[in-house]
């Protein structure tokens, strides 16, 4: 193709987009498209740093402060990888020197309040101290401290666990908010004021001293979560920072670009892809959103979606990241944990609805780009396509780490050989060699990356210690029962409701720890089978990062953009709205698990799901047969997708009348005029709309 053909090309997007700015006005309009990529086609990473290192929470570490907080970071990330291939050591002991390092570098690295300066103040060293002395306390006294804590404590056990889970508090404060905090606090007073609650509520209630030690032992922060942080999070952080040290990470968002990026509306299905290519391997919604959104959000942008559409989109397909085999965002290895199920059945049942997630996005931000007649970004604009395919052993690293995953070895072998072949590959290109010093940097990312996650679980164990403590999870339980009166689908509603409420505000791997303990185990008593319940609350525990009022990947999405978070939230909300169906389709088809053994079922639950998935967008989008469709063809469009939600001939059969029918009103009935495309004759390829 002519370099006339690509100026054309390239000339008709800009003229549309200036069309659109005129309605809708972005500060940023000033920036072109070519700005968000350099003269090869490639995707500019600065952005997502420059991104990274705006952020008014974090300190910008200088001098000898940067170097001491880099070698703890190396320091503490080979630990992890020494102690977990060659020398394992007590559980505890781990787990709580785990704790330690990540209490120490977000200390150093997060700041305590919002201010200018960079500096760390003697308060934060005197807690640096603080915990250094109570890993130290736990691994000189384990011996008798397993018999001690949350039985007969000593006066120094509870001023050591006293502080511990006030650090613990801290820390998570500083790196996700009050939200989780708050929360925390809540089931903590709920321990002391347990023989004033009323009904299902009330409890006997424990004295301080049997209630801290026990929350701040291996029942409480130093549980399950915990135990999953320690072992595979930490491990799969380190994996992903190596991925994008090496540069395949960077490939992943260069092929989403070169699949999607010149279709229409091709940015926002670059997230798409981008988002679930990297929203697995990163551990929260809200830092996938800033990894990719920070390219894809601007090209959205610049190619004429709104700016709150565009964060919109991209917080929602980075929320479906975590939904996402092989790991999750670490969903997958804590379900193994609580379950017990083996983790190569929980990632082979989750593939399905993860496909239903994202095509539903898909589904919503294809309408919406027809719509609005969006075009994609010009061919000649994306990466080569011939690099693309030299490159195409980068993703090594992914398939051998799935294939050693279902094949049975150990979660922790295959992370280490995926960091291992990273490194490896990285040496087959001048560009993304890995010398000692970009190892160096890989590791400090990696604990980095993990700081966030670690105070989570942290926290997390003391909402789950609380719950195993004072019995309100079997109570919850019992309530679920009685309300739902046995009726499965009352069950499912009140278990989608208390899983999203439970979850607004925290991290994925928080949401699920607290749904798996609160909401779970009801709809297990009910007869469903653990695997799909469990599932059940971790999809929407995951949605509540896109749910408002408190919807953090949609903040976070709403910062890159300056759009107002709650409009924002909103929107994402309604992008996503499709998939909300989606665990419901899993109850009533188990087939989408891959539960069942007939493949033909199986094969017609998904094909009746993805079509279940596209009606109910269209129905949201307000969009069917290339024109707008009216209220009652939207009805019906909902219709159709509510009886395709279960695999029967008989409830398919009626939804196929329905889309007959649906069809002949668009025709015959609905006299909106037909979508017109854009940009007049040109059949070329740099526009292609299909």
């Amino acid at each position: 193709m002519n370099k006339n053909t690509h100026d054309e090309d390239a000339e008709k997007v800009e003229v549309n987009r200036k069309r659109r700015s005129e309605e809708q006005p972005d500060d940023n309009d000033d920036l072109s498209l070519e700005s968000e990529l350099d003269e090869e086609g490639k995707l500019d990473t600065e952005i997502v740093e420059d991104a990274l290192e705006k952020s008014e929470s974090t300190r910008n570490l200088t001098g000898w402060k940067r170097y001491l907080f880099m070698g703890i970071a190396v320091f503490g990330a080979l630990y992890h990888l020494y102690i977990l291939n060659f020398n394992p050591i007590d559980p505890w002991v781990f787990r709580s020197t785990h704790i330690v390092f990540g209490t120490v570098l977000t200390l150093m690295f997060y700041k305590g309040w919002k201010t200018k300066s960079n500096s760390i103040p003697i308060v934060d060293w005197i807690l640096i101290a603080a915990a250094i002395f109570i890993g130290y306390y736990i691994a000189e006294n384990l011996t008798t401290l397993v018999f001690r804590f949350g039985v007969t404590p000593t006066t120094l056990d509870v001023v050591v666990a006293t502080v511990g889970v006030l650090l613990v508090l801290e820390i998570t404060r500083r790196t996700s908010g009050w939200t989780l905090p708050i929360l925390a606090g809540v089931f903590i007073a709920y321990s002391f004021l347990g023989p004033y609650m009323p009904g299902i509520f009330n409890h006997n209630g424990y004295s301080f001293e049997r209630f801290v030690t026990y929350i701040y032992g291996l029942d409480g922060v130093f549980g399950v979560t915990t135990d999953v942080s320690s072992r595979y999070i930490i491990l799969f952080i380190i994996f992903g920072a190596f991925l994008q040290m090496s540069g395949v990470g960077q490939y992943f968002i260069d092929v989403a670009f070169r699949l999607a990026g010149w279709m229409r509306g091709g940015p926002a299905k670059v997230a798409i892809f981008a988002s679930a290519l990297m929203g697995s391997i990163n551990g929260t919604s809200a830092g996938n959103v800033v990894a990719t959104g920070s390219l894809t959000i601007p090209l959205m942008k610049k190619t004429g979606y709104r700016p709150r559409f565009a964060a919109a989109t991209e917080a929602t397909a980075s929320t479906g990241g975590q939904l996402l085999p092989p790991i999750m965002g670490a969903g997958a290895f804590l379900m193994a944990e609580i379950t017990g199920i083996p983790y190569s059945d929980i990632i082979i049942a989750a593939i399905i609805p993860a496909l239903l997630y994202f095509v539903s996005v898909y589904f919503m931000v294809d309408f919406q780009a027809l719509k609005e007649d969006l075009r994609g970004v010009p061919r000649h604009l994306l990466p080569n396509i011939k690099d693309l395919v030299k490159k195409a052993y980068l993703f090594i690293p992914i398939i051998v780490l799935v294939y050693l995953l279902v094949a049975g070895y150990s979660i922790v072998f295959a992370g280490t050989v995926g960091i291992i072949l990273c490194f490896v590959l990285s040496l087959f290109s001048k560009e993304t060699r890995m010398g000692l010093m970009k190892v160096l940097e890989a590791l400090e990312l990696g604990m980095k990356n993990a700081l966030q996650l670690i105070a989570i679980v942290a926290t997390a164990g003391i909402i789950v210690g609380v719950i195993a403590l004072t019995g309100v999870g079997q109570r919850f339980s019992t309530m679920l029962l009685t309300i739902a009166d046995n009726n499965m689908l009352i069950a499912l509603i009140f278990a989608m409701l208390l899983s999203i409420i439970l979850g607004m505000g925290m991290p994925t791997t928080a949401a699920y720890a607290v749904a798996a303990s609160v909401v779970a185990p009801g709809l297990v008593r009910m007869g469903m089978d653990p695997l799909l319940a469990h599932m059940f609350v971790f999809y929407y525990a995951v949605l509540s990062a896109i749910t408002p009022p408190v919807a953090l990947a949609a903040f976070a999405a709403a910062g890159i953009t300056g759009t107002d978070p709650m409009r924002t939230a909103v929107e994402a909300f309604k992008i996503g709205l499709a998939a909300f169906i989606v665990p419901f389709m899993m109850f009533y088809s188990p087939e989408l698990l891959l539960l069942s053994d007939d493949s033909l079922a199986i094969v017609l639950a998904v094909i009746t799901a993805l079509f279940g998935v596209y009606f109910l967008s269209a129905a949201v989008q307000g969009w069917f047969f290339r024109k707008r469709a009216a209220w009652y063809t939207r009805v019906v469009l909902l219709g159709i997708a509510l009886l395709l939600m279960v695999a029967d001939i008989m409830t398919d059969g009626i939804a196929l009348g329905l889309i007959i029918a649906a069809a002949l009103i668009q025709k015959f009935v609905n006299k909106d005029r037909p979508h017109q495309k854009e940009l007049s004759s040109d059949n070329g390829n740099n526009f292609n709309t299909t």
